[in-house]
C-alpha cells in the first residue's frame, strides 16, 4: 500500500497488513455570486421577469412555495420518498437505510426536508432590498443522488432564492466506484475498505483525490446533477438560462484520513487503548467519546456463522467504541476504529477557512495537502508520546547554559515548576496545525497552572521558548512567530513528565505509606508492575534511610 512515512505507523508496522490514505468527506458550497448582493439580485430578477416591479416578498414566496409544490409532485410522479424531518434527526442515516433498499442504481432516490438558518432577501415597500435579520428558518430540501462516478451524493438546497447549495460526497465512495471499474475486488463496511485484493492498485486510486485532476471531477459531478435534478424546481432550465443563473463552487469541508489495517483485532484494541492512557493527559485532549458498537471484536479462529442482527441495549452493549478527539480552532482531529480490525487517524477541517490558502475550488489540492501534513505532524506527535526517550548525555545536558543566535540563555531545570508547566504545554500544543505562538504557549500554560495573566505571559513565554530553542526541543517555523516541536526534544520532555508524574512521585509516594494498601479494586498490569516495584523500593530506602 502507501508508504507509510509517519514514525506511528512505522512502529507498529508489523501488526499491520496494510494501510491507505484517503480523502474522507467533502463539502462544496454552490452559490449565485450575482444573487448574493443587492444589486446584483435586482439585476438578475429583472433578466428573470423582465421587469423588477414584481420585486416584493410576495413574489419571493410564491417562487419558495412554487419549488416545494413542483418537488412534491414530481416525487409523487415518480415514486420517490420525500420524508420530512424532525429537528436534529440524523439525515444521512436516514438516507442510508433508504439506499440499502433501492432498486434506484442511478440517479434521484430520495428528497429529505428539513429547516435551517440561510439568507433570504426582504424587500421593502420601495423595492430596497436588504437581508432579513436574523437570518430566518426555511427549508432545505436535500435531494440524495446515486452517482456511477461518486457513488451515494447530496446536493442540500435551500428553497428560496438565490436558493444556495451545498454538495456533500465522500472520497471513500469515488474510490470504492473505481476500484469496482479496475476490477479489484474489496471489502467495505461503511466509508472504510477492510479486505483488498489489489492494495496497490487501490492506494494509486485513492491517491488520485489528491492530484489536480480532482477539481474537474468535482466540477463535472456537480453540474452533472445540481441543474436538472434540482434548482430544475425552482428555476426550468429555460428560465435558468434566460436569467443567466449559474452555480460557482467552493471548498467548505474536507476530511482526510490515514487507515491502518491491523492483522488481529486484538491487536488493533491494545495498540488504541494505549494511545488513549498514554496521549489523554499529555496531549490536553477535549473529547473522548463512547458510542455503543453493534459487533463482536474478532477472535482468531474464523467464524463460521455471521453476528446476529445488533438491538439498541444500553444496559449491555456488546462493545464501547472509542473516539479520540483533539480540538484545535475549526479543525479537529481523531483516532477510532473503524469496522474490526481498522485504526482511523483523521483530520477534520470544518471551515477551509482555516487554512488560510483560499476556498475556491481551485484551491482543493493544496487543502488537501494541508491536512495531509497536518495528519502526519499529528500521528508523528502521537508516535513520540507513546514510546518516550531521553538520552543520557541530553539529560545532563539540560541544567546548563545554551547558544540562540548571539544570545546566551539559561537551561531548563524541572525542579521550578514554571518549566515543568512550561513543557506540559508544550506537548499539549505539538499537534496544532501550523504550529504555535507564545502568546498560545502562554495561555495553555496559565491553564495548567491558573496563574493569572500578569503571572505567567507572553513575554515570559517567549523567554522560556527561546531557553527550549537552545535545547533543540523547539524550532522556529521560518520567519514567522510560530513554533514548532522537534521530535527528538518532544520524546525527550515527554519522558521526563512520564517518569516524574508516573514513576518517581507515585514509587516515592507509595514508599512512605505505613499501613499495608487495599490495592486497586480493578487492577490493571500496570497496577501490578506498581506494586512489585513499591514492594521492592521500600527495602531500597530503608537500607538508604529514605523510608524513616
Amino acid at each position: 500500500m502507501l508508504t507509510m512515512a509517519d514514525r506511528l505507523s512505522k512502529q507498529y508496522a508489523e501488526l499491520l497488513t496494510g494501510s491507505y490514505d484517503c480523502v474522507d468527506r467533502i463539502v462544496l458550497n454552490a452559490y449565485f455570486r450575482m444573487g448574493h448582493n443587492p444589486g446584483g439580485f435586482r439585476l438578475w430578477w429583472w433578466a428573470l421577469t423582465g421587469s423588477d416591479e414584481t420585486l416584493d416578498n410576495t413574489h419571493l414566496m410564491r417562487l419558495a412555495g412554487r419549488f416545494s409544490r413542483r418537488i412534491r409532485g414530481y416525487a409523487q410522479a415518480k415514486g420517490i420518498p420525500v420524508v420530512d424531518c424532525r429537528a436534529g434527526e440524523r439525515k444521512h442515516d436516514l438516507a442510508e437505510e433508504y439506499l440499502a433498499k433501492t432498486t434506484v442504481t442511478q440517479g434521484l432516490f430520495l428528497i429529505l426536508v428539513g429547516r435551517a438558518q440561510a439568507p433570504v432577501w426582504d424587500v421593502s415597500a420601495n423595492h430596497h432590498i436588504e437581508r432579513k435579520k436574523p437570518m430566518p428558518y426555511v427549508n432545505h430540501y436535500s435531494f440524495h443522488i446515486l452517482d456511477s462516478e461518486w457513488g451515494h451524493i447530496t446536493i442540500k438546497i435551500s428553497g428560496h432564492p438565490p436558493f444556495p447549495a451545498q454538495v456533500i460526497l465522500n472520497g471513500h465512495e469515488y474510490v470504492a466506484c473505481q476500484a469496482h471499474k479496475a476490477g479489484i475486488s474489496f471489502t467495505k463496511e461503511g466509508n472504510c475498505f477492510t479486505h483488498i485484493s489489489d492494495a496497490a492498485g487501490l492506494a494509486k486510486i485513492a491517491d488520485t483525490l489528491s492530484g489536480q485532476r480532482t477539481i474537474g471531477r468535482l466540477s463535472r459531478v456537480c453540474e452533472r446533477w445540481i441543474y436538472s435534478s434540482c434548482l430544475c424546481f425552482a428555476l426550468d432550465l429555460e428560465e435558468q438560462k434566460q436569467s443567466g443563473f449559474h452555480y460557482q463552487y467552493s471548498n467548505y469541508q474536507v476530511e482526510y484520513s490515514r487507515n491502518l489495517i491491523f492483522d488481529i483485532g486484538g491487536h488493533m484494541d491494545q495498540v488504541f487503548q494505549a494511545l488513549i492512557d498514554r496521549s489523554r493527559v499529555l496531549l490536553d485532549l477535549k473529547t473522548v467519546k463512547t458510542i455503543l458498537g453493534y459487533k463482536h471484536r474478532p477472535k482468531i479462529r474464523k467464524r463460521k456463522k455471521k453476528s446476529a442482527e445488533w438491538e439498541v441495549a444500553v444496559e449491555k452493549p456488546t462493545y464501547d467504541l472509542t473516539i479520540f478527539k483533539l480540538h484545535c480552532g475549526k479543525l479537529t482531529l481523531k483516532i477510532y476504529t473503524k469496522g474490526e480490525r481498522v485504526l482511523r487517524i483523521e483530520v477534520v477541517v470544518h471551515n477551509t477557512e482555516q487554512l488560510r490558502c483560499g476556498r475556491s475550488l481551485e484551491k482543493f489540492p493544496e487543502i488537501v495537502v494541508q491536512a495531509k501534513s497536518i495528519l502526519g505532524r499529528f500521528m508523528d506527535a502521537l508516535s513520540c508520546i507513546d514510546q518516550c526517550f531521553i538520552a543520557d548525555r541530553m539529560l545532563e545536558q539540560l541544567p546548563a547554559a545554551s547558544q540562540v543566535g548571539k544570545t546566551k540563555v539559561g537551561g531548563i531545570d524541572l525542579n521550578k515548576a514554571r518549566m515543568r508547566w512550561v513543557i506540559e504545554a508544550l506537548i499539549a500544543l505539538s499537534p496544532s496545525p501550523g504550529g504555535f505562538t507564545a502568546s498560545e504557549l502562554a495561555r495553555q500554560v496559565r491553564a495548567l497552572s491558573k496563574q493569572s495573566d500578569s503571572d505567567y505571559n507572553p513575554r515570559h513565554a517567549a523567554y522560556d521558548l527561546k531557553k527550549l530553542r537552545g535545547k533543540k526541543v523547539v524550532r522556529r517555523i521560518g520567519q514567522t512567530r510560530r513554533y514548532e516541536s522537534m521530535p527528538k526534544g518532544l520524546r525527550a520532555m515527554a519522558a521526563l513528565v512520564v517518569l516524574r508524574n508516573k514513576a518517581i512521585k507515585p514509587l516515592l509516594a507509595a514508599a512512605q505509606g505505613r499501613r499495608p494498601s487495599r490495592g486497586a479494586q480493578n487492577p490493571r498490569a500496570l497496577d501490578a508492575h506498581y506494586e512489585t516495584i513499591r514492594v521492592a523500593m521500600q527495602g531500597v530506602f530503608q537500607e538508604l534511610g529514605l523510608a524513616a
